[in-house]
């Protein structure tokens, strides 16, 4: 007899999608839609989900704000993986952005550069195994980028832009570890006219 594999859960979802969701439940507070002990609850089962089937049971019972867009989940599928060994690893200019990365690089640099890139995603989800070398991603002007579970060894992390998304902006969710290496996430310097990349 053959055994069947499991179903898959679902597509996991990112911290921007968490925070769309706990939004909600504060705006259904404050219509009078649900308590106070009912948003704790809402909230506690919001900030442990995993999945977007997670985020269903919470809401169910609520009107879709008629403003809202739909919320954007990171689609599920195989991400682009970029690797290197002591070689660098360079995204600039125009290129066209997948909604998962993974990178991986064993002592060379990783420059990411979203700025003039095609990016019709909302959420793009970047993980990053980074040996003893450094990584820099920078973002546009508004873009908003969490690190929460970026995990450093002997490097550095640097985020400089905030980390809360913002609506109609694109958000980076960056997991992963390092090693040696640092990760800084900026926007790109603009100097006059001209941009400088240091």
């Amino acid at each position: 007899m053959t055994v069947q594999p499991p179903d898959p859960p679902g597509i996991r979802i990112s911290d921007a999608d968490r925070e769309r969701a706990a939004t909600r439940l504060n705006k259904a507070l404050a219509e009078g839609r649900i308590s106070m002990a009912e948003l704790e609850e809402r909230l506690t089962v919001v900030y442990g989900a995993r999945y977007e089937r997670d985020l269903i049971p919470p809401l169910a019972d609520l009107p879709a704000l008629a403003h809202a867009a739909p919320v954007p989940v990171t689609p599920a599928g195989p991400a682009l993986v970029l690797k290197a060994g002591m070689s660098s690893i360079k995204r600039t200019g125009v290129w066209d952005v997948p909604p998962r990365l993974r990178v991986l690089s064993g002592m060379g640099s990783v420059v990411l550069d979203f700025c003039d890139a095609h990016n019709p995603h909302p959420v793009v989800e970047i993980e990053l195994e980074l040996g003893a070398g450094s990584a820099k991603l920078l973002v546009p002007e508004g873009a908003t980028a969490n690190v929460d579970d970026l995990v450093p060894g002997m490097g550095s992390i640097k985020n400089r832009v905030p980390s809360r998304p913002r609506p109609g902006s694109p958000h980076f969710v960056v997991h992963g570890r390092t090693a040696m290496g640092s990760v800084t996430i900026r926007h790109r310097y603009n100097i006059g006219r001209y941009f400088r990349q240091p």
